[in-house]
């Protein structure tokens, strides 16, 4: 099996998050993993095909902003909230409650 590269926690770099955070998909997928907590990539209803969603995992994952888990075949998606809260205090609180009120669709 594939061993999935995480950063650690002191080389999450800002300009990655704010980046990965972009994307109004990875956006979503952020808030939906935010609400339900740890969920699988196929329980997250996205209007993208399995290999784009693939790819934005991909890059939350790179970015350090979730970590992903596998269990047979299939991968578990959770925020690192700790990891985030320690590097930057507020930042993720800050940026759900704007995508909140902001009642952004994807």
């Amino acid at each position: 099996m594939k061993i999935l590269y995480h950063p650690d926690k002191s080389d999450i770099q800002l300009s990655s998050v704010l980046y990965a955070l972009s994307d109004p998909i990875r956006l979503y997928i952020l808030s939906e993993l935010h609400k339900a907590g740890e969920r699988t990539c196929g329980d997250i209803e996205v209007p993208v095909v399995k290999s784009t969603l693939s790819h934005h995992a991909r890059t939350l994952r790179e970015a350090g902003i979730v970590r992903v888990r596998s269990l047979g075949t299939q991968r578990f998606l959770s925020i690192r909230t700790e990891d985030l809260e320690d590097r930057f205090p507020g930042l993720l609180k800050s940026i759900l409650d704007a995508y909140e009120v902001s009642g952004a669709p994807i």
